[in-house]
């Protein structure tokens, strides 16, 4: 029920009675929204024509588009009673038309009537749809049939003959998407593809000593089985009375020249390239594949790949270069649907293509309830499975979100145009729905699902979400935009534990400081030692530390003790610089820290070991360190630390509690600390009273 006055949708509800479920609509936008939610779970439409946004015309042209005008009768209720209103609601396909002021009586029986009038159509169009499916399904069989005589005099199971109409009609449908070259309509690929089950009908005047010869053929014999293209087309063409009719041109076509090749060296005309009908060309396409891939009396069958590799290496004929493309881009939902293994091929005769009749009639009643049972489904579903499950039209702009979905995200069920919806993008961002957007666009039909991780706001708290869409595009060439389906997953907590994770895999875990594997990846970025990377202005120094005396803390004071020392000092050093500097657990208790630095980086050092200095409960802090600078131009991570770590050897042998820096080493010292190999993190902690 669609008014913007809700006073007449009141007098209308109480007309109709309550034998009904009402939805109603204020304006155009929101009837459409309805329309895309529900479909044919409606079962009328009662249309004003004056409303704001979107009048009731805007919503007839927009039904007539989408074709729902064909399953969903409307009625037009308006004050307005001019003719030429009136007869443009007609054209536009209403079933009736109730003027104000309303009379209960009038509503009532144009209501049921128009009911009733759109029942009885679709009873009666189930029915024909279903005699048509079954003669259809009727002429496949006899089709069948006849191939299947053919195939078991040459000693094969029929099976040939399904696969080679089901390639056939795979290629040809991709062919028309990829080239509008080849002028086919849905209903030509139908009819090759029927057609093509009649390609080796000729075989059955071929000998069968020779049609089932385990060996190779002499060249009498392979000349006397080349004839059965052409005997084919022959029987074909005596066929006096039907020999005009489409089916039977396109089968003759197919049975002749579907052993041309594309190059010209095929038979039995010697055609090359598009003197070849197209029928002919993916016929031959797949009726080698097939061959390939299946048991015969004089080979076994090879694998799918293998076969494709024979295929496109020219090594059985030459192919027309687009339908190879086709080949290649059907290759493997042509694996998942024939290589099923020699003799398990699930083929059935139910799965032969018939006619789309029921795409341009009105949809039977028993095709609306599994429609309606389908949607009931859906929406148990979505309830139960905690996913935002959504629609979104591109034309108009509407978005409809699982009822569980709007709970979940404080939106309402129906969005009109969420691209400017400030709920909604408050929830999903500008730059996420605008990264959609452009993914979404980027698919193709052959390749419609995006997947994509995205933070959003739900009540003022941070979320994780798993998008899962899939585009969907029209049938034209080119094929049109028109919208997408898909779910958001919650992995709020994935992501948390992932975070949690990567927290540990980078940290120390008793002082949460990173650890020096990922202190030496940062470090090593920084430098920009890596990618050749021009770093050569920026200055950093490095500090290698060690807790003097720390041994003590532990044999006086016991290990948890020990660790409150480390966690103290580990706080200490991070107070000292800044949280983009860089501060890591190297060692029990050796601790470095990394920075950029300005020219002298001396009154810096100072600060931070004078910072560094204290007691923990009594107990005395004292620190040692090394420091080196880039200033040599040492741009290697090992390098650096290696000098830091021998400035800091020098320290504690010198009587601890201070800092070096390896620059104001002697030649003289640096080698004799080099020479006796020792360093502060490989066991210069000697002493006992040190340990």
């Amino acid at each position: 029920m669609v008014d913007d006055s809700m006073l007449n949708r009141a007098l209308l509800a109480d007309m109709i009675g309550d034998s009904f479920r009402i939805i109603e609509a204020e304006d155009g936008k929101q009837a459409v929204a309805q329309l895309q939610k529900e479909g044919t779970g409606i079962s009328l439409v009662l249309l004003d024509y004056v409303m704001p946004h979107m009048n009731g015309f805007d919503v007839l042209d927009l039904m007539n588009k989408n074709g729902w005008i064909k399953d969903i009768p409307v009625i037009m209720v308006s004050a307005e009673s001019d003719a030429a209103y009136v007869e443009r609601a007609y054209e536009l396909g209403v079933t009736d038309f109730i003027n104000r002021p309303y009379d209960v009586n009038i509503v009532r029986r144009r209501v049921m009537n128009t009911l009733m009038l759109y029942q009885k159509q679709r009873t009666l169009m189930g029915m024909v749809a279903d005699q048509v499916y079954e003669r259809e399904k009727s002429n496949n069989l006899m089709v069948y049939i006849l191939s299947h005589i053919v195939e078991f005099r040459n000693g094969e199971s029929g099976m040939h003959v399904l696969n080679v109409q089901a390639m056939t009609e795979m290629i040809l449908t991709h062919l028309v998407r990829l080239t509008d070259q080849y002028e086919l309509t849905p209903e030509d690929i139908s009819l090759i593809s029927m057609a093509s089950s009649l390609h080796d009908i000729g075989k059955i005047a071929i000998p069968e000593e020779i049609l089932n010869k385990p060996g190779r053929f002499t060249d009498e014999e392979f000349e006397v089985m080349k004839t059965h293209s052409a005997v084919g087309a022959d029987m074909l063409d005596d066929l006096e009375l039907y020999k005009d009719e489409k089916l039977v041109r396109v089968a003759r076509d197919i049975c002749r020249w579907h052993h041309e090749r594309y190059d010209g060296r095929g038979y039995p005309d010697g055609l090359s390239g598009d003197e070849i009908p197209i029928s002919a060309q993916v016929v031959a396409l797949a009726d080698v594949y097939d061959a390939l891939t299946s048991q015969r009396v004089y080979k076994p069958p090879f694998s799918h790949e293998e076969a494709l590799r024979m295929i496109r290496d020219g090594e059985c004929g030459s192919f027309n270069p687009l339908i190879l493309q086709c080949l290649t881009e059907v290759a493997e939902e042509l694996k998942s649907r024939l290589n099923r293994g020699v003799t398990g091929r699930e083929i059935n005769v139910d799965t032969l293509h018939v006619t789309d009749f029921a795409a341009d009639a009105e949809a039977s009643s028993r095709t609306l309830e599994l429609l309606d049972y389908e949607r009931m489904k859906y929406h148990f579903f979505a309830s139960m499975s905690n996913e935002v499950q959504f629609e979104y039209t591109a034309e108009p702009s509407i978005i409809v979100l699982s009822d569980w979905g709007d709970r979940k995200l404080g939106l309402p069920e129906i969005i009109m145009d969420p691209y400017s919806d400030e709920a909604f993008l408050s929830v999903f961002g500008q730059a996420n729905i605008d990264k959609l957007n452009k993914m979404l666009r980027a698919t193709t039909p052959e390749s419609p699902t995006v997947n994509m991780e995205m933070e959003v706001n739900v009540d003022g708290e941070s979320r994780w979400l798993h998008l899962i869409a899939q585009a969907l595009w029209s049938d034209e060439n080119p094929p049109a935009y028109l919208g997408s389906i898909g779910k958001f997953i919650d992995i709020d907590d994935q992501q948390a534990q992932l975070r949690d994770l990567q927290f540990k895999a980078y940290h120390d875990p008793l002082t949460e400081v990173v650890n020096g594997a990922f202190a030496r990846k940062v470090i090593t970025e920084r430098l920009g030692e890596d990618h050749g990377a021009e770093r050569s202005d920026d200055r950093f120094v490095m500090l290698v530390c060690d807790l003097d005396l720390f041994k003590q803390a532990n044999d006086n004071y016991g290990h948890q003790f020990g660790d409150k020392v480390l966690q103290h000092f580990a706080h200490l050093l991070q107070e000292s610089v800044r949280t983009t500097d860089v501060v890591a657990r190297v060692g029990g208790d050796e601790f470095l820290v990394c920075m950029e630095c300005p020219p002298d980086p001396r009154p810096l050092v100072a600060r931070i070991h004078g910072s560094l200095e204290g007691e923990v409960d009594g107990f005395p802090l004292s620190v040692s360190m090394g420091v080196a600078t880039t200033d040599d131009g040492v741009r290697d991570y090992d390098e650096l630390f290696r000098q830091a770590d021998m400035a800091l050897y020098h320290m504690k042998r010198s009587g601890r509690g201070g800092y070096v820096f390896y620059d104001d080493l002697s030649e003289e010292e640096r080698g004799s600390l080099f020479e006796g190999g020792h360093t502060a993190l490989s066991g210069i902690d000697s002493d006992d009273d040190d340990q």
